[in-house]
Parts: structure tokens; C-alpha cells; sequence
């Protein structure tokens, strides 16, 4: 290349002009490819994953489940946990006996139609029938109370932590949401067990089981089932109200940063968080108004508003025990711009269970237990 066919005086002037053309062409280079970096991240906002028909189903089903005055009845115990329940009343864990229970809950009168928006089912009892052949499934829907099922498989160790766990049952959780979609259920619950310790609750068990949570949310949603996300923060240990509530906030942060991540719509979602309560070996015992003010103040700082509603778990607390504690979590003067329920298992059940023994004469006074059980959390409120 010429100096005098471009115009140049020198060698010199040649070498600083092709430097310069050199550096323009990589900063157009840098440009291009940043814009087009850009872009790639932005195109999952041009490939919504529900459509609004979607989307709108998913919010007025969970809004149905959590309606003023509503909450869940959560009867989908594993056969192992229904082993532990029997076992205390001397009723031999068999899945007549499971079904026997199970009827009792479910044949009660008009009564719980009120206080009962949605019932969670074990996998077991979705396909069982009453003693006079009608499918449980449709003893519920006929009330229009909302059908659910648990779709996790349990929990599992997590490798390269002290004891904690996460859960599994991702695997051929699609064709499940969509056979159970088919037989009746409209909304699912999935529960993640995180503990308190000097070194517990590690990071990569809240990273891990926060996108659990997130993944099976999304996977839901897409077969037109409200996910319930359940990271349950056990009471065991003498850890105390404030270090609950700290382990709390981190858990909750950490899974909706993962539902975000996940695009997961909210406000066709439910939390069902633990309340914030002091360890059971904690010398300090805490009023309920202690427990409230640091249970909203922690779903303040963590649970979108756009959440449909909030169902607390009862979480080893005695029946009195947990209903005191929801009604003052309803009554805590901080706003709070969800609703405020509960998903009780063994706060509306251990009366029922107690009165009936596994005798068929004692059925009709259990039921009214468990009607007196289910009538009582919302109405103190």
C-alpha cells in the first residue's frame, strides 16, 4: 500500500492510520456483540411461558383456596407419617385404616364449607372412596372445595452438608401434574425441609432447595396447577425467636430470587411458610404478639406482594397453640398486603384422631372434632 495514493506524507503516517482504522473496527466489534449479548438476554421476555388465559385461571384459583374466612386442610400425610399419627392412638397402620381416617375428615356436614377452601391430598387418597363408593375426590369438589395433591417424593441427604437435606420427585413431575390435572386436583403442595444450627441452614441447602422449589413452581404452572411452595424452617433445637427469624428472611429472600429467575407467576402461587417461633429447647418462652410481630415483619422484608395469599403451617405446634399464634399474626398492627391463613395438618386433625381410636362406633363424635377444629383458627381473627 501507497503513502501518496492515500494521501499520506510517510511511512509514519501510514502506521498511524492504519492503528487508528484497527481501533475503530474493534470498538464496532465491541459494540455489535455487546448489543447482541443484550438482546439474547432480553429474548425470554418475547416467549412468555403462560399466556393470560393462564395466567388468569392460576390467580382466581388460588385466590378460591385462600378465601376471607378460608384455609387448608393438609391430609396428604405419607403412609410413614400416617404410621407415627396411628401409632398414638393404638390404630395399626393399614390403608383401610388410612381411609377410614380419611373418610372421617372428608364426610363432614356443610359446616366446614365455610372454613375449608381447599384440601391437600396424599397420593393414596386420591383415588379412595367412601364406604358407599363415592370417589373422595368428588366428596370435596361436590362442596366447591378446592382439590390438591403433594407431588414431592420426599426428602433425601444433601451431599457435602451436615445433616441437611433437599427433595426430591422433579423426575416425571410433568406427566404427574398432568394425569393428576386430569383427575380432579387444581392445585399441588411440595415441601423443603431446611434446620437450625450453629452451622445450619448452609448455603448450598438454601440455593439448592430454593430452586427445587422454583423449578417444581414452574413445571406446575404449565399444566394449570397452582403450586403451594412450602420451605418449611424446622422448630427443633434451642435456637431463639430472633435467630428463627434471621434463618427466615435468608430462606425466603433465596427462593424468590429463585422464582424470579424462574419466571414463575405469582400471583397464581401460595406460600406456606413456617411461622417464626423460638426453637422447642429454647429456655425463653415468647407471647404470641412476639411471635406475630416477628412473623409479618419477616414476609414483609421477603414475600412479594403479589402473592396470593400466605397459609402457615402449624409446624409441631399443639392445635391451641397454633391457632393463637394465627390469630395474632392476623391481628399484628404492621401491614400486611396478603392474605393470612393456614394449611394445618395436625392442628385440625389430632382431636379427630384422639376421639376415634380406630372405632367405628366413635366415628360421628370425631368428625364433630374435626369440624369444631376447622371451624376455630379464622373465626378468633
Amino acid at each position: 500500500m501507497r503513502c501518496d495514493t492515500l494521501g499520506l506524507d510517510t511511512n509514519k503516517d501510514l502506521t498511524a492510520w492504519l492503528h487508528h482504522c484497527s481501533s475503530h473496527l474493534c470498538r464496532r466489534h465491541f459494540h455489535s456483540q455487546t448489543r447482541r449479548l443484550v438482546d439474547t438476554s432480553s429474548m425470554t421476555l418475547q416467549f412468555p411461558t403462560l399466556s393470560e388465559v393462564q395466567k388468569r385461571d392460576l390467580r382466581e384459583t388460588a385466590l378460591r383456596i385462600v378465601s376471607p374466612g378460608k384455609g387448608i386442610l393438609a391430609a396428604d400425610e405419607s403412609v410413614g407419617s400416617m404410621a407415627k399419627r396411628l401409632a398414638q392412638v393404638g390404630v395399626e397402620n393399614t390403608e383401610e385404616n388410612r381411609r377410614q381416617f380419611r373418610q372421617i375428615l372428608f364426610s363432614a356436614d356443610d359446616r366446614i364449607n365455610s372454613c375449608i377452601g381447599g384440601v391437600i391430598f396424599f397420593h393414596e387418597t386420591l383415588y379412595q372412596h367412601s364406604d358407599s363408593g363415592v370417589s373422595f375426590v368428588k366428596m370435596i369438589r361436590d362442596r366447591g372445595i378446592m382439590i390438591g395433591v403433594k407431588v414431592d417424593k420426599g426428602v433425601v441427604p444433601l451431599p457435602g452438608t451436615c445433616g441437611e437435606t433437599t427433595t426430591q420427585g422433579l423426575d416425571g413431575l410433568s406427566e404427574r401434574c398432568a394425569q393428576y390435572k386430569k383427575d380432579g386436583a387444581v392445585f399441588a403442595k411440595w415441601r423443603c425441609v431446611l434446620k437450625i444450627s450453629e452451622a445450619n441452614p448452609s448455603k448450598l441447602a438454601i440455593m439448592e432447595n430454593a430452586n427445587v422449589l422454583a423449578r417444581y413452581s414452574s413445571i406446575c404452572q404449565q399444566h394449570g396447577i397452582v403450586p403451594v411452595i412450602e420451605p418449611e424452617i424446622l422448630p427443633d433445637g434451642d435456637h431463639d425467636l430472633k435467630r428463627c427469624q434471621y434463618v427466615t428472611e435468608k430462606v425466603l429472600t433465596a427462593v424468590y430470587k429463585a422464582m424470579s429467575d424462574h419466571h414463575v407467576y405469582l400471583e397464581g402461587t401460595l406460600l406456606k411458610p413456617n411461622m417464626v417461633t423460638a426453637g422447642h429447647s429454647c429456655p425463653t418462652k415468647y407471647t404470641p404478639e412476639e411471635v406475630a410481630m416477628a412473623t409479618v415483619t419477616a414476609m414483609r422484608r421477603t414475600v412479594p406482594p403479589a402473592v396470593a395469599g400466605i397459609a402457615f403451617l402449624s409446624g409441631g405446634q399443639s392445635e391451641e397453640e397454633a391457632t393463637v399464634h394465627l390469630n395474632a399474626i392476623n391481628n399484628c398492627p404492621l401491614p400486611k398486603p396478603w392474605i393470612l391463613t393456614f394449611s394445618f395438618g395436625r392442628a385440625l386433625q389430632a382431636s379427630a384422631l384422639r376421639a376415634w381410636r380406630g372405632h367405628q362406633e366413635n366415628q360421628k363424635a370425631a368428625t364433630e372434632q374435626f369440624i369444631k377444629r376447622a371451624e376455630v383458627p379464622l373465626t378468633l381473627c
